[in-house]
């Protein structure tokens, strides 16, 4: 495992070969610099994970020249290292942007606690920074977001064969993004200028999908008192996406099969044949080769378009996506005007539900709870809202078995912050005596949950 990379700043020689020590023996690679310009240059030069900064460095030995270098560490975390009367100048450090501090003399099983929290800030931000990468290099303009085994798959597959005539079959549950993949495959291939035809076979009556798709001329039946088109010809040299093809009458599979072997066809009541050409992408929600043996799915049609074949996962069987496919929806759902996230707790909730709709159930529920979010925050309040759970979002006498070990934790630390800050009148040295932490300790959870 690669070792983490520390910048001691410093212009103590003892303190920092003792530092090292300390450091070194915890397993991190260590770098000291006793000045603070000359510290940025080397940032600047080589990757570090984390910075100990003292404020007071020569030449100029001004705190306030520290205080400007800190910006410039982007987003690395800091740790300033103060003398024990300089309290005000570490929480003005916070202010511009140190992650904590620390105080003169060091306490080594201290340092080491103060280091590994920072450290595991920056790996949650790099986490983080992954994450939104992946969400934008994963999606790129196929429109599937993930990182799970099943969409990868499914986005190189696209890739190989969008641009051959090959006919496509997608088969998997109801909401798992089947058009999307249709779309997909149409928008990267050679037809991606022509039309992109869907049909839903489920949609139309039985008895109106041949004029549906072959279209009508005048007098054909009672009723049809001009020409009409039908989407096999509007879909003329694009891609014809017969969605849920499994619900096609068997007569019109025979009339379908037709069709794709001759490329041609006669419109209801036409004497004249019409020529297409088409690219073929079907899918369906049935075991098809199920559906053959029983006899309700012709098998010189299933063969004719299975193709190649793409399978879609219900979300539970993906739940890695969950996170990614929660971000993208809030962002395409949000308003120039009002930019939303979602807590912890939240995401918590949505990451453990079984989502039986599939995405198409996770989406139209992002898409009410951005609707219905306060000041551009989602919680719990808005999912038992939408959900109608009465259930308290916060409960010291018992947690809701749907959240998280951590939720819990947090619902529970804001409770007691609370009411320990009722019972004080709001001071917070004696609020966090009697929480048993440090006033420090104190403001910096409050920080973390948003307290006042």
């Amino acid at each position: 495992m690669k070792k983490s990379r520390i910048l001691l700043v410093d212009d103590e020689a003892a303190f920092c070969e003792l530092c090292e020590l300390w450091l070194t023996q915890a397993g991190y690679d260590v770098v000291s610099c006793g000045d603070g310009a000359k510290a940025h240059e080397l940032f600047k030069s080589q990757p570090f994970d984390l910075v100990l900064h003292d404020l007071s460095l020569p030449p100029s030995f001004r705190p306030e020249e520290g205080l400007q270098r800190l910006p410039h560490y982007n987003d690395v975390p800091v740790v300033v290292i103060t003398a024990h009367d300089e309290k005000s100048l570490a929480l003005e450090a916070i202010r511009h942007g140190a992650w904590d501090y620390i105080n003169k003399p060091i306490d080594p099983d201290l340092l080491s606690v103060v280091v590994q929290r920072a450290l595991n800030k920056r790996q949650l931000q790099l986490e983080l920074q992954t994450l939104k990468e992946q969400s934008i290099s994963t999606t790129d303009d196929m429109g599937l977001v993930g990182t799970s085994p099943n969409i990868i798959n499914t986005r190189n597959l696209i890739s190989r064969i969008a641009n051959t005539e090959v006919p496509v079959l997608i088969q998997g549950p109801s909401g798992t993004g089947k058009e999307l993949i249709a779309k997909a495959l149409h928008k990267h291939s050679q037809r991606k200028t022509q039309p992109f035809i869907s049909v839903h076979c489920g949609a139309i009556p039985s008895e109106l999908l041949e004029s549906e798709l072959f279209g009508y001329k005048k007098g054909a039946f009672t009723g049809a008192d001009k020409d009409r088109k039908g989407l096999l010809s509007m879909a003329d040299q694009g891609s014809l996406f017969l969605d849920e093809i499994g619900e096609m009458p068997p007569a019109m599979q025979v009339k379908l099969l037709r069709v794709l072997q001759e490329g041609c066809y006669f419109p209801v009541g036409g004497r004249e044949m019409e020529h297409i050409d088409i690219r073929l992408i079907s899918a369906t929600n049935r075991d098809l080769p199920q559906a053959v043996e029983e006899g309700s799915f012709r098998d010189d049609l299933f063969y004719r378009i299975k193709g190649v074949t793409i399978k879609t996962q219900a979300l539970n069987e993906r739940p890695e996506d969950i996170p990614l496919l929660v971000r993208s929806f809030i962002e395409k759902a949000q308003t120039a005007n009002q930019m939303v996230k979602i807590e912890p707790d939240a995401m918590s909730w949505i990451a453990q539900q079984r989502w039986p709709g599939n995405v198409r159930e996770l989406k139209n529920t992002l898409d009410s709870l951005v609707a219905l979010a306060v000041d551009g925050v989602i919680t719990r309040q808005e999912i038992n809202f939408l959900t109608g759970n009465s259930e308290p979002v916060t409960n010291i006498e018992g947690v809701s078995h749907q959240q998280t070990l951590e939720a819990q934790v947090n619902a529970l630390e804001i409770k007691l912050i609370t009411h320990a800050l009722t019972e004080c009148d709001n001071n917070r040295t004696r609020s966090a005596a009697l929480l048993g932490l440090t006033r420090q300790g104190l403001l910096k959870k409050m920080a973390r949950y948003g307290l006042k």
